[in-house]
C-alpha cells in the first residue's frame, strides 16, 4: 500500500519551498492593495484600434495634466484581437471626480481617438480602512469557529482539540501560500488585493478544512476498528490513502470549472479565480500531505518524531481496499 505517512518531512519540506518565498516577498513588496483596501477612484479605459502597446507614461502624464493628484498607478494590457487595448488606472481621491471626467475623456481621445471610460469607481479612506479591519476580523472569526467546531465534531475521538489545532495549522499553510504567491504577482503582473480576493481567500479556507475534514473523519472511523497491533501512524496512512481519490476528484472537478471560468469568464474575474485555483491546489496538499500527518508528528512527540522519521524506521503498513 502507498505509504504517504512515513515521507512526512519530505512534505512539510515542499511546503517550506513555496511558502519561504512567498513571505519573503510579503516582508520586502508586501501587497498590491486595491482601493477597497486603500482609497482612492479606479479607472478602467478602453482605447480601440491600437496596432502598438500603449506606453503607461503617456496615460500617466494625461491623468496629471488633468489635476489628478499624485501620480496615478497605471495597469496596460497589451493589444487584443479586436486591437483594444484595455488601461486600469488608480489615482487619489478628488472632489468633484465626475466634473472632471469630461475633460478628461477630451485629452484622451486628443492622443487617443475613439478612448473611452468603461467605469469609475470611488472608494473613500474611511470605507477602506473599515474594509481592512473587517477583513482581519472575518479571517480571526472563521479561525476561531473552524477551532470550536473541529473540536467539538471529534470530542469522541482521542484528543479532539488536536484535530482543530492541525487543520488550523493546514488552514495557515494555505492562507500563507496564498498571500505569498499574490504579493510576487503582484510585484511582478500587477496583481490587486481587493475585496474579491478576501472572497477567494475565504472560500479557500473553507475548501481546504472541508477536505481535511473528511481525512480526519476516516481516522476517527478506522481509529474505532484499528487492531490491537495496529500504530496510529498505520491508521493514519490508512484513512489518507482510502480518501486519496476522492479528494483528488473533488478538488479536480472544481478546478476544471474555474479553468473555464479563467478562459471565457472575463478580465474582471480572472484575479479572483486564479487565487481560488492557487487555493485549491494547496488546500488539496494541505489536507493529504499535512493536515493528517501533524496528527502523527503530536502523538509521537515533536522531538522523538524527528529521530523516528530520520532513524529510518519504516512505518509497517497493512493492505486495505482504497474506497
Amino acid at each position: 500500500m502507498l505509504n504517504v505517512v512515513n515521507k512526512r518531512y519530505l512534505f512539510f519540506a515542499l511546503s517550506l519551498l513555496v511558502i519561504i518565498p512567498g513571505l519573503v516577498s510579503l516582508g520586502l513588496f508586501g501587497l498590491h492593495a486595491g482601493i477597497d483596501f486603500t482609497g482612492g477612484t479606479a479607472w478602467e479605459l478602453v482605447l480601440p484600434n491600437q496596432t502598438q502597446p500603449v506606453a503607461a507614461e503617456d496615460v500617466q502624464r494625461i491623468f496629471s495634466n488633468q489635476n489628478f493628484g499624485g501620480n496615478a498607478n497605471v495597469q496596460v494590457s497589451p493589444p487584443n484581437a479586436q486591437k483594444q487595448v484595455l488601461v486600469s488606472v488608480r489615482t487619489p481621491v478628488v472632489k468633484d471626480v465626475e466634473t472632471k471626467r469630461g475633460p478628461l475623456l477630451q485629452a484622451l481621445q486628443a492622443k487617443y481617438p475613439q478612448a473611452s471610460i468603461a467605469s469609475l469607481d470611488t472608494v473613500g479612506a474611511t470605507v477602506s480602512s473599515e474594509s481592512r479591519n473587517q477583513a482581519v476580523v472575518a479571517v480571526l472569526a472563521a479561525s476561531a469557529a473552524i477551532l470550536l467546531y473541529m473540536t467539538v465534531a471529534f470530542r469522541k475521538a482521542s484528543h479532539p482539540v488536536r484535530y482543530g489545532v492541525t487543520a488550523l495549522m493546514a488552514m495557515l499553510h494555505d492562507v500563507l501560500v496564498v498571500l505569498g504567491i499574490a504579493s510576487i504577482f503582484g510585484k511582478l503582473f500587477g496583481l490587486e488585493v481587493d475585496a474579491l480576493f478576501l472572497t477567494a481567500l475565504l472560500t479557500v479556507i473553507s475548501f481546504s478544512v472541508h477536505d481535511t475534514i473528511v481525512v480526519y473523519d476516516r481516522v476517527r472511523e478506522n481509529q474505532l476498528h484499528r487492531r490491537t497491533n495496529q500504530s496510529f501512524e498505520e491508521v493514519v496512512n490508512l484513512s489518507i490513502v482510502q480518501t486519496l481519490a476522492r479528494s483528488i476528484n473533488t478538488q479536480l472537478t472544481a478546478l476544471l470549472t474555474l479553468l473555464a471560468l479563467s478562459l471565457f469568464g472575463g478580465r474582471t474575474i480572472r484575479d479572483f479565480v486564479l487565487i481560488l485555483m492557487i487555493g485549491l491546489v494547496s488546500g488539496t496538499y494541505s489536507s493529504i500531505f499535512n493536515a493528517a500527518q501533524l496528527l502523527v508528528v503530536w502523538e509521537n512527540g515533536w522531538g522523538r518524531d524527528w529521530r523516528r522519521v530520520f532513524g529510518h524506521k519504516e512505518l509497517h503498513t497493512t493492505t486495505a481496499k482504497v474506497y
